[in-house]
Order: structure tokens, then sequence, then C-alpha cells
């Protein structure tokens, strides 16, 4: 017969004693259990004891958490929280440099579990460590050339702990000093060398810039690209990463009038090929973390176009329209402008009309007005002005081989610029936050300075190239936008290291590719019309249905590892949730780090019955997405989160890692429940099984008899002399 679920079979060890096998009973309270120990090795005074996991977490055994003692767990009775907060908070004080050290080496350890932290924190904690920081080690400037490692130990012992009592949420970050920022600003130069002081100072500034409006300013007064920028010329990946997150959060907190002189500041200190150099193109993998950080300076850097891209041209601003005027003299270099009598004044509109129709523009009269729409607003204008002056014998050519044309033919340059420019700010998603999830960073547009204006030259001669693969009229523009779009998108999916490597992916991607290729998707997803056909499907779809249901209960079965989203993203901490072989409860539970393969249900602390689900919300609904967080409101994590309501106010939250995670959870679950399969996977699985299943079930295989069994395997040949070695 099996132990009663409220019952845990635990050993626990006390120093100097052999350990004690027994029992626990988790409806007793747990200060009981603790004097029940205390009492079998004749300790006074229980309640200066706790439990703890003996485990390389040495995490505090409390009522809270106390249900993920697991069968088998050994936990060790030791000192309580707030016993061993007060030794630490004495010994750190410590006259002896040694003792001082081991202090702050344990204080390190233990700031990783909240219950210390808070009676840490309870005990003026935190202000003592900054007044170590800010004081005590000047203290020791005489002592650190003799005593160098032992100093950068102390320090480093310090910040970490600062880092992870920080990392609880329990302080806030506005009652720092000048002087505490003062200081960790100059470790960043003073200990570059020292890897661990560095890496916890650079953490400590992104988290102050983050977290705090008041603090951004006074960090921002201490720190300069100028000091960062030799941090990304190392080796050392980690430290690389948290440069550009520093840099990242400067970027994204600056006010918006801040924003773009701090990007001409990067620019003057050359960031992007320092980064294309020593990042991008350096002799080792690019990690998820440091993937992230490159996608989100990529973000940040093109939503520097939002202001263009929302602002409308004035047709009455002269410096605008004389930039519609400079696109027309460098198409047509008019050499001489008739003079200014009543006369020639009607004969110049009539050319001006002329030659603005020749350019492509809607507005013959006014082109002005085309570029009042946003977006993409000025954004379109700027762009079309770069190709002009950068890209000049392109310019005139499409100019003037479509102004050549019939006027049904010809592909307007102006109307296809401002088109375009909306597309790739549609592409790039300019305007829009950063994800807390995504790594999608393209190399290709750190290896220019001008990467967007770059990118469109590229993608306009591209469009006008398909126009005329298409023979394409007026009344075909949107069709024409589309494939552009489908070549871009496929182009940039393959990830392409430099622009012209862009360019020779979409010279591979002509129209008759991309028609080949919606013919293949088109035959792998064929639809049969016909009334007996349909009649088919009606009867097949249930099973398919059932299969497509049994295959994301599996899948749930095996179970997901999700991450949880913090302020300081690089401490990654995950958690497991699968369904149990029944389907009846869901396992899940905390893991220190991404489990290779699937997590045994044993070893998921907590479930929840599947009966006691009231509903799955996403998006918008999501409790999780209801806070207020900058990061936190982006449409990506919108897309992928998802909730499990259940009891009165109970709540299990929920991040996918990616759409296909989602997908697969949201259906499931909603399985689960009994209701319907609603996601665009099983729409997609729906639609290929089905086509599957037609065409097996109308193969000709009259007279043709199916086996059985599968056919047997050959024997080995007598020697392999038929075999060519092509090397």
């Amino acid at each position: 017969m099996p132990p009663p679920a409220d019952i845990v079979k635990v050993a626990i060890e006390w120093p100097g004693a052999f350990p004690k096998l027994m029992e626990i009973d988790q409806k007793k309270p747990l200060s009981s259990i603790i004097k029940e120990v205390c009492d079998g090795w004749s300790l006074a005074n229980h309640d200066q004891f706790a439990l703890q996991h003996a485990d390389s977490s040495n995490f505090y055994i409390t009522e809270k958490n106390r249900n993920e003692i697991k069968n088998g767990a050994i936990l060790r009775l030791t000192t309580s929280p707030a016993q061993n907060a007060q030794q630490l908070h004495e010994r750190i004080q410590s006259s002896s440099m040694d003792a001082k050290l081991e202090a702050l080496k344990d204080l390190a350890n233990y700031s990783r579990d909240v219950t210390f932290a808070q009676e840490f924190i309870n005990l003026d904690g935190i202000s003592l460590l900054t007044q170590m920081v800010e004081s005590g080690t000047e203290r020791y400037q005489k002592l650190q050339k003799i005593m160098k490692p032992c100093f950068g130990d102390m320090l480093s012992f310090t910040l970490t702990a600062f880092v992870e009592l920080m990392d609880h949420g329990i302080v806030s970050w506005d009652t720092f000093s000048v002087a505490f920022i003062k200081k960790i600003a100059s470790y960043v130069n003073k200990f570059a060398s020292d890897i661990s002081i560095l890496q916890r100072s650079l953490a400590i500034l992104e988290s102050m810039v983050l977290n705090s409006h008041d603090l951004y300013q006074k960090v921002a007064q201490e720190i300069t690209i100028g000091q960062l920028i030799p941090h990304l010329q190392g080796t050392d990946q980690e430290i690389q990463t948290y440069t550009i997150a520093v840099i990242n959060a400067l970027f994204l907190k600056a006010p918006d009038d801040k924003r773009q002189e701090m990007a001409n500041i990067l620019a003057q200190k050359q960031l992007r090929s320092i980064i294309l150099t020593h990042v991008i193109r350096a002799q080792r993998a690019i990690n998820n973390e440091m993937a992230h950080q490159l996608y989100v300076l990529q973000v940040l850097t093109f939503n520097l176009l939002e202001d263009r891209m929302m602002t409308k041209m004035d047709p009455q601003d002269q410096a605008q329209r004389d930039i519609i005027f400079e696109l027309r003299r460098i198409a047509f270099d008019a050499e001489s402008e008739p003079n200014n009598s009543s006369g020639s004044m009607e004969k110049r509109k009539s050319m001006y009309t002329r030659d603005y129709k020749k350019l492509g523009f809607i507005n013959h009269v006014n082109p002005a007005m085309d570029f009042t729409q946003t977006p993409p607003g000025m954004l379109a204008l700027d762009n079309m002005l770069y190709f002009a002056k950068h890209h000049q014998d392109a310019y005139i050519r499409i100019v003037l081989e479509n102004s050549s044309r019939e006027d049904k033919h010809e592909c307007p340059f102006g109307r296809s610029s401002i088109e375009l420019t909306k597309m790739l700010c549609e592409i790039l998603k300019v305007g829009e936050l950063p994800s807390e999830t995504c790594n999608d960073f393209h190399p290709m547009f750190f290896t220019h300075d001008r990467s967007f204006e770059e990118f469109f030259c590229i993608c306009i001669q591209l469009l006008n190239k398909t126009w005329k693969e298409m023979r394409a009229t007026s009344e075909d523009f949107n069709k024409v936008m589309q494939v552009v779009k489908e070549q871009i998108m496929r182009a940039l999916t393959t990830k392409p290291s430099s622009l012209d490597q862009f360019k020779s992916k979409l010279q591979n991607l002509s129209y008759t590719e991309i028609l080949k290729i919606r013919q293949s998707e088109r035959m792998n997803q064929e639809d049969f019309q016909s009334r007996p056909i349909l009649e088919l499907k009606e009867k097949i779809q249930p099973e398919i249905l059932e299969l497509i249901k049994q295959q994301r209960l599996n899948r749930l079965v095996e179970g997901t590892c999700f991450r949880k989203l913090n302020s300081r993203r690089r401490q990654d901490k995950f958690w497991y949730c699968r369904l149990s072989p029944n389907h009846k409860v869901l396992h899940y539970g905390d893991l220190e780090e991404s489990p290779q393969g699937e997590v045994p249900h044993d070893s998921l602390q907590d479930k929840l019955p599947v009966a006691d689900i009231k509903a799955v919300v996403t998006g918008k609904d999501c409790p999780h997405m209801k806070e207020k967080g900058a990061l936190k409101q982006n449409k990506e994590v919108l897309e992928l989160a998802f909730s499990i309501l259940y009891d009165s106010s109970g709540q299990l939250n929920f991040i996918a890692p990616d759409k296909h995670e989602y997908c697969v959870w949201t259906d499931g679950l909603n399985a689960l429940l009994g209701k319907d399969m609603l996601s665009d996977l099983t729409r997609n699985d729906l639609d290929t099984l089905l086509s599957m299943e037609i065409k097996l079930r109308l193969l000709d295989l009259e007279n043709i008899q199916i086996p059985d069994a599968p056919p047997p395997i050959p024997k080995e040949p007598s020697n392999y002399d038929f075999v060519y070695d092509c090397n």
C-alpha cells in the first residue's frame, strides 16, 4: 500500500552526527517538525534552527515552499535564516581580512535564497554593502598592492551578494546614492582585467538604468560609451554581452530628444564595426543571450527611423520641396531653367508636371501630397534621395527605363518607393519595442552605417526587376508588392551575412522561382473541391481531429521547459510543466538550468488537477500581461502568452518559447477541457493530414495486393567492390 500523499520520507543531516531518516507529515506545522528533529539530537532553542536543502542550492525550507520536498530528499538542520543573517551581518564587519573574505563568500552564496535575503535586508544589510563599496574599498587601497588577489575576491563577493539580494525585488533601486553609482562606474574602467568584478559592475549598471528613471540620468552622467567600447574588443563573450546590454539599456531609457544624439556618439565610436569584427565575425558561436542583445540593439537602431516615418511632409516647407526638386534634377539633369517671365512660368510648370509623372508620383502637380500619409511619411522621401545620390546610375536607369515604357506598363518609382518603405518598416517592425524572448538579429544590418537605406536600395531595384519579369501593368501593383515581400522574407530567413549576400539571394529568387515554390506548396496542400471529395473530407475530418488531439496531448505528456521572465534576463530561470500519462494532473516545478530531454514527474514539485482548471486565457487577457512594464507590452510576448485559471483566484502563467509550442499547449489544454482546438497549427495540420489521407484513399489500388507484413530486409552482399569512393 503506497504511503499517504502528505507523508514524505527524507534524510536529515547535522554536523558531527549520523544522518537521521524520518517521515515528515506535511500537515504538521514546520516549527513542530524542527522541534522534533532538535529533540532527537538533544538540541535546545529549536526556534533558532531551520531546515534547508542539502544540495548545491542550500535554500531554506519554509511554509511556502515545503511542498517542494520530494521523497528521498536530503535535508540539513542549520541555524535559522534570522540567526544566520545576524551572524553574517556581524562577520562581514570583522577587522580580520581573512574572516571578512570568508563571510562575504558565504553571504554571496546565501543571498540567492529569498528567505535569507529578506532577513538580511531587514537588518539593513543592503546599506551596509553599499557603504562597504563606497568607503570600504579606500580603506584597503594601501593593501591593494600587496594583497591584490584578496582585495579583488572581497570586492567580487560583495558585488555578487549585492546583485543577488537586489534580484529578489525586495528593495527599490531608487534608494542608492551618487557616490555608490560613481564607485560602480569606476570599476568598469579600473577592473577591466578582473572578469568577475567587471561582469557584476556592468550587471548593476544595467539594472539601475532599467529600473529607475532617476538612476538612468545619474548613470548616464557617470559612464560614457567610450568607457564601454574597449570591453567589446576583448575575447570574453559574457563581458561583451553585459556591455551591449548596458548600451541597450541606456539607449532604451534615453529621452526621445537624446536618443539620436546617443546614436551619433555610437556611430562616432564605430560601435557597429567593432561589434561586427569582435562579436559577429569572431571565431566562436554566438550564444542565445548575445543574439538577444544584438537583436535588441538592431530594433532600437531601426526605431530611430520612427520619427521620420511618422512625420508628414509639409507642402509649404521649401526645404522639403527642394528634396523633390533634387530628385528631378538628378534624374533629368535640366541644364537650363527658363526665365521668370509669365510665359515661361507656364512652360516650366508644364515641364515639372511631365517630369513628376515620369518619376512615378501619384500627384503630378504637387508631389509633396504623396508624402502626407504616415507611415511611411518623410522616411520614404529620405530613402529616395539616398538612392538617387548614392546609387545614381541605378536611379537614373530605373526612372528613364520606366518613362520610356507605355503608361500602363511603367513601374512608378515614386509610388513604389513609398509603398516599399512602408513594407520594409512593417518587416523590421520599426516603432515596436524589442521582445524579451526574441534572438532574431540579422548580421547584414551590422555591415553598413546606413543599413536601412542600403536595404531599401537593393529592394527598390528588386521591385523594378520583378515588375519587368511579371510584365505588370498599373492594375497589378498590389500583386507585384506581394511577390516582392515574399522574395524579401524568403531571403531574410536565410540570415545572409552581408548586404551583397542578401542581394545574390534575391537574384536567385526571381518571379519564375517564386511561382515554382508556390506551385510546389500548392501541390502539397492540394484542395479538391468536387462534391464527392468534400463529402469524403467531412467523413474523415473527425478521425483526423482525434489524431491531432492525441498528438497534442502526447506532447503535453512529454512536457516543455518555459523561461521565467525577470528584470535581468541573463540569469535565466526555468520551469518545466508536463501532463501526467493519465491526463488528469499537470506537474510543474522550477529548474536550475534548461534540461536536456524530458524531466521526470517526481522531480516536479507542484501539481494541478485538470478537473480544477476553470479556463485558459491568452494574450492581453493573461494576468501576467496586465502588469505594467516597458518590455511586457510588446506584441511578440503577447502572442506567446497564455494562462491557466483555477479555483477562485489561482493562476499558472506561461510564455511559450516559440509559436509552435504556444499552439501545441493551447490546443492541448483546450482538448483537455473539451473545447475546440483553434490554433493556426491545428488548421495547417488538419489541411495536410486531410490532403494526404484523401490522396491515399484515391490511389488506384485495384488488383494490387498490399502485404500485411513489411518485406524482409535483404542479406548483406558478399563484397562491396561495386562501391565507388568519390574521394
